[in-house]
């Protein structure tokens, strides 16, 4: 795994150190100095290290951080609707948090959600169009630092689905899949289900000799990136390297031709063009299973990087997200594919949810606005509790995560 679509080589010393810090910036910047070594002067006047010994439990460390959530969302401004776009992913979340259809609060800002894809998010929160753009991909590091500078903060966790219609196999059947057939299915090398390459991965499942019509997205869209990182960091054959795609060109151009294949515009038209189309397969948001599973659409069982099979539900989508240990201080981290392999029965197409934002904002009341709904998102009390994200089979934040992102949100500045 390749944060910021770069690998490099430091000496086990000097990456350690610079997670040590990485870690220690995030806690202090929601703790404070509390737990931590302080400076203090002496009566003479000369200064010498205190060491406070006692260390804060997850439970102390979690309840500092929501304390830190709550006051952003406290300063939430009245009179103010926020505008949001992108992600078709992340879309159905902000929608419910406008307008919860189950006794759940309402977001402490007003907002106007939008889809339109990961790159129409990015593009028209660097233009200033809009004050939240959602991305399932995170900023290459030239964006990040503009002009305008940007920021990219983790909200909440989801994940992709790779889903199929094959006429008369039940959907409790799911059919596993590899890194290598998907890449050979996209680039048109496998063409049929009862291929014996498909067939050796799944003994005891008769497949009918289909035609398979791979479906992939037309517009500018994070799906496809954290889609081509599982086929890259799982086969470095494969045809195309998922990075630097980035905002606009998240559309991926360089896709293979296949005959037959089919392109759609987000998720809901992708699960739409895979039920018109027996034989398809697509890759569709978690957030849109419901829908593949009304429609009786099957759910692959993917291949992680243990060798394992698993599906995406709320154990291996937790599972895959606990074997990241240190997250960045830029947010930037591409979880697809855990690259140590520790996560055994992790679910290996997890993504974290992005909002794009403006790192200089006009005035203060749209400032506080901004940290008032993002802080609200990512609060497992708030935005970011069970009730939202069960339905739509998405995560909250790991503690290590809720620090980072708070790091991010207190960069954003008004003067």
């Amino acid at each position: 795994m390749h944060n910021d679509q770069m690998t490099t080589t430091r000496s086990p010393r000097r990456g350690l150190g610079r997670a040590r810090a990485a870690t220690a910036f995030a806690v202090t910047a929601v703790l404070g100095t509390a737990g931590l070594a302080a400076i203090a002067a002496s009566p003479a006047g000369a200064t010498h290290k205190v060491t406070q010994h006692k260390t804060l439990t997850p439970a102390q460390k979690l309840a500092a951080a929501e304390r830190t959530l709550q006051g952003f969302i406290n300063a939430a401004p009245s009179g103010v609707t926020l505008n949001e776009a992108g992600s078709s992913l992340f879309y159905p979340l902000w929608q419910e948090w406008q307008h919860p259809s189950s006794p759940l609060p309402n977001s402490p800002v007003k907002l106007n959600p939008a889809a339109g894809g990961s790159g129409k998010g990015i593009s028209e929160a660097v233009a200033g169009t809009i004050q939240i753009g959602a991305s399932d991909a995170f900023l290459a590091s030239a964006q990040r630092t503009g002009p305008p500078a940007m920021l990219n903060i983790p909200v909440v966790v989801s994940a992709q689905a790779i889903t199929y219609n094959i006429p008369g196999l039940a959907a409790s059947k799911h059919v596993r899949l590899s890194a290598t057939i998907i890449n050979d299915i996209y680039n048109g090398s496998i063409t049929n289900w009862d291929n014996k390459r498909i067939k050796s991965l799944n003994p005891g499942i008769s497949f009918p000799n289909l035609t398979i019509v791979p479906i992939r997205r037309l517009d500018s869209s994070g799906d496809t990136f954290i889609f081509t990182s599982y086929m890259w960091y799982g086969d470095k054959t494969s045809w195309n390297h998922p990075g630097p795609y980035y905002g606009p060109q998240l559309s991926y151009a360089a896709w293979p031709s296949v005959s037959g294949e089919l392109a759609e515009s987000g998720n809901s038209n992708m699960v739409t063009g895979l039920n018109a189309h027996p034989g398809g397969i697509a890759y569709v948001g978690v957030s849109y299973l419901s829908s593949v599973n009304a429609d009786g659409l099957g759910v692959a069982a993917l291949q992680n990087g243990t060798g394992n099979f698993e599906l995406p539900d709320a154990a291996t989508i937790s599972n895959e997200i606990a074997s990241f240990s240190h997250f960045p201080t830029t947010g930037a981290i591409n979880l697809v594919y855990s690259k140590v392999k520790a996560a055994r029965f992790g679910y290996p197409i997890v993504n974290f949810e992005y909002a794009i934002v403006q790192q200089k904002q006009p005035n203060s009341t749209q400032e506080a606005a901004i940290k008032a709904e993002l802080a609200w998102g990512m609060d497992p009390k708030g935005g970011a509790q069970t009730g939202f994200l069960n339905p739509i089979d998405f995560k909250a934040m790991p503690l290590n995560g809720i620090l980072g992102a708070i790091s991010l949100l207190k960069l954003m500045t008004s003067s």
